[in-house]
């Protein structure tokens, strides 16, 4: 045999990857009814549940020489994915910070997976490209920076983050042998991730202060002044602060333009960590006690950089978080390589290069699981799914009080935490934690739990789409009925 005779050979049996339209009929057909029977079910599926084995059928490899069948394959998909775990796509998710994944991502995604662009650089993907920077663009509009921003769409908040503390590192010239005087300021709530990035960013060895928080568990501000003064005067060098708006715990804002002050004051860079919270700024909602849930955000626009994912505030499927940053040349210093390699790409054009502003070069075509719904929806469900969720979370706020337990804050945007202290003196730690597994043992909602200066308190994370009153007069009903949780809890609550 020949070579060509081996290569025509090989072709015939690789032909299988590019099947023909009655198989891709078949397999879409049978993927398509597999999806509508999923979410016509949402409403009638757990949200959560508990499994001792979850997904057996998963854990060892099983790919064999030969094919199989697609009905049999999304037979083991259903098996070892339905019935184990959180229920992401569910309304009855209210722990963590759900999201909830409209359906026009997924036509986003397919379409992205099919015509596989690259939307790393322009000269290879000018479309997707174009398409990405159009979205980082208008999202720099909503926090109100100027034409000098761009930023980047990555996988969520901890690549977001990540890239704004290096190019916030690169630009305040930190280097190596600086590190260990440097001086980051946050506070105990922001998102875990946030030290992540520090240590990967090559920061580990910097002084991290923690900044005490005030009575809603937001960022002191005069405090961090005094920190910094004091940092100064001691010959460290203070270059970072981290905000957040919309902790994880508790929804809570900093006060971002008084942080903002201090930070001008004195040439630190100013991060906002908005990965939850950011898009409650396409929300026109007033606070009881005056101001508005956009008047949280004031002074936002003053930041270096802000974290936000759309599949948090717009509800997409996991996977697209997003960086703004007000210099892009100050981003691109620190991601930019020439490559030899690459030279063919390199040639002027008016659209900055996404992998030239961030760690990735191989660049999934992200942007279309963004823009798809944004121009099949419009603006207008997604601001009115916002104002719901922020509504919601009020509801349940006011009405979790009638059955007896202590709540923090008044929530922000559409976080709040709650616990219930036993009548009987028995430890309110303890109880609550038995309690969130009461709740997810029933299964209907799913809630999640946190520990604040050693309190335990239960979290209502109101932000899935699909979230509405019935999800949370739910929540309500398991919370109330002693019937839920035995008769060791029955005698722990009051009436």
């Amino acid at each position: 045999m020949d070579i060509r005779e081996k290569i025509e050979e090989l072709g015939r049996t690789a032909s299988a990857l590019e099947p023909a339209a009655p198989l891709r009929s078949e397999w879409e057909k049978e993927t398509l009814q597999y999806a509508h029977t999923f979410l016509e079910s949402l409403r009638k599926t757990k949200a959560f549940h508990l499994n001792d084995d979850p997904a057996t059928g998963l854990r060892q490899p099983d790919f064999g020489e030969e094919g199989k069948p697609v009905d049999q394959v999304l037979q083991l998909l259903y098996e070892n994915l339905h019935n184990c775990g959180i229920n992401p796509a569910s309304g009855g998710h209210l722990g963590y910070i759900p999201g909830g994944g409209v359906y026009a991502s997924a036509l986003g995604d397919y379409l992205a997976a099919v015509t596989n662009q690259y939307a790393g650089i322009f000269f290879a993907g000018p479309g997707a490209v174009r398409m990405e920077n159009q979205l980082l663009r208008w999202m720099c509009d909503l926090v109100g920076y100027p034409k000098t921003a761009l930023g980047n769409l990555a996988s969520g908040g901890s690549i977001a983050n990540l890239i704004a503390f290096v190019t916030a590192r690169d630009s305040k010239g930190i280097k190596a042998a600086m590190i260990p005087q440097s001086v980051i300021y946050l506070t105990g709530q922001v998102h875990h991730c946030v030290h992540k990035a520090i240590r990967i960013g090559g920061m580990a060895e910097a002084v991290v202060r923690e900044v005490p928080m005030d009575e809603r568990y937001r960022m002191d501000a005069k405090v961090l002044a005094e920190m910094v003064e004091a940092d100064k005067k001691a010959g460290l060098y203070p270059f970072l602060v981290v905000a957040s708006a919309g902790t994880t715990d508790t929804g809570a804002v900093d006060p971002l333009g008084r942080i903002a002050d201090i930070c001008e004051a004195n040439n630190l860079w100013f991060h906002v960590d908005a990965a939850y919270g950011g898009f409650f700024l396409l929300a026109d909602v007033e606070y009881p006690d005056g101001g508005t849930v956009k008047d949280a955000f004031k002074g936002i626009e003053r930041s270096d950089s802000v974290a936000i994912d759309p599949h948090k505030g717009l509800f997409l499927p996991y996977g697209v978080g997003a960086v703004l940053v007000k210099d892009v040349e100050a981003q691109m210093a620190t991601h930019f390589y020439r490559a030899n390699y690459m030279q063919d790409a390199d040639i002027t054009a008016d659209e900055y290069n996404p992998a030239d502003l961030s760690p990735e070069l191989t660049k999934h075509w992200r942007g279309l699981r963004m823009w798809l719904p944004l121009q099949l929806y419009g603006l207008k469900p997604f601001k009115a799914a916002l104002e719901q969720k922020i509504w919601l979370c009020r509801h349940f706020y006011e009405e979790v009080q009638k059955l007896g337990f202590e709540v923090g804050p008044y929530p922000e945007l559409s976080v709040c935490i709650y616990r219930y202290v036993p009548k009987d003196g028995s430890d309110a730690n303890a109880f609550n934690l038995e309690l969130v597994k009461k709740v997810q043992e029933d299964g209907r909602v799913f809630i999640s739990s946190t520990t604040i200066d050693g309190v335990v308190w239960l979290r209502l994370a109101v932000l899935c789409f699909r979230t509405d009153l019935r999800e949370i007069d739910i929540l309500l009903e398991v919370l109330s009925s002693r019937s839920s949780f035995g008769s060791s809890f029955g005698s722990s609550f009051g009436g």
